[in-house]
């Protein structure tokens, strides 16, 4: 059916109007509770309330995917008063447990999504349910909103182009009201500079009316369920009130632009259409309106009468369990490679569980990634193992999206490198989500990415070894591997974990042959390995830094008995094993690629000066073998005059040994 042919929903005017009533009571209950000094701040929906409709039109199984001011959408999908009144007062029993601003809505129960704060975060991950949905075959609709001064924002437009590619079930709704804080955004908005085609996908609509909100989002709706692609939804509307708590649009807009918006308020005009049609009489209107108020007023006491969240929880719902799953059988011979143990390891997780999606730069064949580390997925799996266009942002959200959805996916980056993009992604929404919703929604994720050096020939963005940047932020993992037993190891933990995981794999070593072992073993999160027994120096390293810290130790022969432990797992690392060589060897040596400011290595040095059973094992100040601050140069000449060196490694040592 055409969507010329849809018939508009019918909607029952009165219960939404009583649904939009109830939100501005919510909204204007919050800003005089602040005035109080009751609460810490508040966002406001004060003329969105029209776009409940949206929600209204939606099935039970659809998504959505609000930003901070869509508190009525948010009730119209069953989202209750009480519920936003504990997410004010930041209560236990909020939606993020007094983690997350007031506006910032969640419900896994209704297919409600966590808003993030950064402007546009939600768009990928709304794209990611979408795929999600189109790829289990199932008619779901996810509808994604966005205010109208971030659509600026990159990742919009990565969004909706990969909608569009993809032709995905989502539906893009721009809450036009003209304002980004304090500037107006006329100049700005994308739509008004011709830089959006006004086709079949593109419509501009007065969001202050039912009416047409009901038409345009029935026909938008079913133009997603039939499999005919995404919308964006300009909708024209006004933002009634300050931009959050601590604004006052009086500095900004003058009182005349005031006074108009409010005669075009959305709960005005459509009490006033139904009066008029004798559908409700000022009385009843009063009454209810009372009604409501008070149920407001109720709801709201009895919500800053809950409980507070515990301080004993900060670090609950961080990070899940993590996994112990069975060995995984993978085809081995003589000349066995990480590479290889990779691939295979990718394979057996797309043949063992269905939910898996593979997605990244060039991995179909017959290139099989850069590296060749998808060789032959795609071929079996084409279903299931996709190329992306070249856009990290869209790599990581739609990711996130997947994700939350409940697939598996295991993403590619092509070089760590260039994660920049989908730095917004990995750092807000991965590490974020389970913590912010209280474990209601999970993020899990496989990255898997070439990194670091000792290749000459990779310049600036083909050369990073940076896991210390990963390792800062909070509930991610981030694991480094040093063989092909370990990176399938590693690789496949990773794979059945329920949060997101980082799987940095050294290009140096990528196609070094190893001896292959019997069975290959999930490798634990946090458990280093001892590469070589010794009882004078412990030297801790992981990576390309496992073969510098080996041919540092040859030239020292029978001289010092050095202890190798790679430590595989960045974060979390493996103390124990740390102290317990120390209390042999009562000496430290850390050896590592990445930049020595803020590193991992570093930490090490700090937490095992810190730990006092640690501190006073030590023999000799701890050493670290580290590149300087600075970057990797093409010519192979500043390449190596960066790296440590085994010449290095030998120096620290004897130096440790000397004190």
């Amino acid at each position: 059916m055409a969507t010329t042919d849809v018939q508009p929903k019918a909607i029952d005017k009165l219960a939404l109007l009583e649904l939009m009533y109830l939100s501005r009571e919510g909204d204007r209950r919050e800003g005089i509770l602040l005035r109080q000094s009751k609460g810490w701040f508040q966002v406001a929906g004060m003329g969105h309330e029209a776009l409940a409709t949206i929600a209204k039109l939606l099935h039970k199984n659809d998504y959505l995917f609000p930003y901070y001011r869509d508190r009525a959408m948010v009730l119209a999908r069953g989202v209750t008063n009480k519920e936003l009144a504990e997410a004010y007062f930041a209560k236990r029993g909020s939606s993020s447990a007094g983690r997350q601003m007031p506006g910032h809505y969640s419900s896994r129960k209704k297919n409600v999504w966590s808003v993030p704060t950064p402007t546009g975060g939600n768009l990928l991950p709304a794209c990611g349910v979408a795929w999600g949905m189109q790829l289990e075959g199932k008619d779901g609709v996810v509808v994604a909103t966005i205010g109208d001064a971030a659509t600026r924002q990159g990742e919009f437009y990565e969004a909706v182009v990969f909608a569009v590619e993809r032709k995905l079930p989502v539906i893009f709704m721009i809450e036009d009201n003209h304002y980004g804080i304090s500037t107006n955004t006329e100049r700005f908005n994308p739509f008004n500079l011709d830089i959006f085609l006004d086709t079949g996908g593109l419509k501009h609509i007065n969001a202050r009316s039912v009416d047409v909100l009901t038409d345009m989002g029935t026909r938008a709706i079913e133009k997603a369920r039939s499999g005919e692609g995404p919308s964006v939804l300009v909708c024209d509307l006004d933002r009634l009130c300050s931009h959050t708590s601590s604004d006052d649009h009086r500095v900004y807009r003058d009182a005349a632009e005031i006074e108009k918006m409010s005669e075009r308020d959305p709960i005005t005009l459509l009490a006033a259409e139904l009066i008029e049609k004798g559908e409700l009489t000022a009385e009843y209107w009063d009454r209810k309106k009372k009604e409501i108020e008070e149920q407001v007023d109720r709801e709201y006491r009895e919500a800053e009468d809950a409980a507070d969240p515990q301080a004993s929880a900060l670090m609950d719902e961080l990070l899940g369990p993590a996994p112990t799953p069975e060995p995984v059988e993978l085809k081995t011979d003589e000349r066995w490679r990480m590479v290889d143990a990779v691939n295979q390891t990718i394979m057996a997780g797309l043949d063992a569980d269905r939910r898996r999606v593979c997605f990244g730069e060039d991995i179909e064949d017959p290139k099989g990634g850069v590296f060749g580390l998808t060789a032959g997925c795609s071929t079996k799996h084409p279903d299931r193992v996709f190329n992306s266009p070249l856009a990290e942002a869209t790599i990581a959200g739609v990711a996130c999206g997947l994700a939350s959805y409940g697939m598996r996916p295991v993403f590619e980056l092509q070089f760590v490198d260039f994660v920049g993009p989908a730095w917004n992604q990995i750092s807000q929404n991965w590490s974020t989500l389970r913590w912010r919703t209280y474990g209601d929604w999970t993020c899990p994720i496989v990255l898997y990415a070439p990194y670091g050096a000792y290749l000459p020939g990779g310049s600036l963005w083909h050369s990073q070894a940076n896991e210390s940047a990963f390792a800062h932020i909070p509930g991610l993992r981030v694991v480094v591997p040093s063989t092909p037993e370990d990176a399938a190891g590693l690789l496949w933990t990773a794979m059945h974990a329920e949060d997101p995981t980082l799987v940095l794999l050294p290009k140096h070593l990528i196609r070094q042959p190893a001896v292959a072992p019997d069975q290959t073993q999930a490798v634990p999160f946090g458990k280093a390995r001892i590469r070589q027994e010794g009882t004078d120096v412990t030297l801790v390293c992981w990576g390309n830094c496992v073969e510098v810290a080996e041919q540092g130790i040859k030239p020292l022969g029978e001289e010092v008995s050095v202890e190798v432990i790679d430590l595989r797992s960045i974060q979390p690392w493996d103390q124990e094993a740390v102290a317990a060589s120390l209390a042999k060897t009562g000496r430290l040596v850390v050896v590592q690629e990445d930049s020595e400011s803020c590193s991992v290595g570093q930490m090490i040095i700090s937490t095992v000066s810190a730990e006092t059973d640690s501190f006073y094992s030590l023999l000799s100040a701890p050493r670290l073998v580290s590149k300087p601050d600075v970057h990797i140069g093409y010519n192979p000449i500043y390449e190596y005059a960066a790296l440590p060196a085994a010449d290095d490694v030998t120096e620290a040592i004897r130096a440790c040994m000397k004190d």
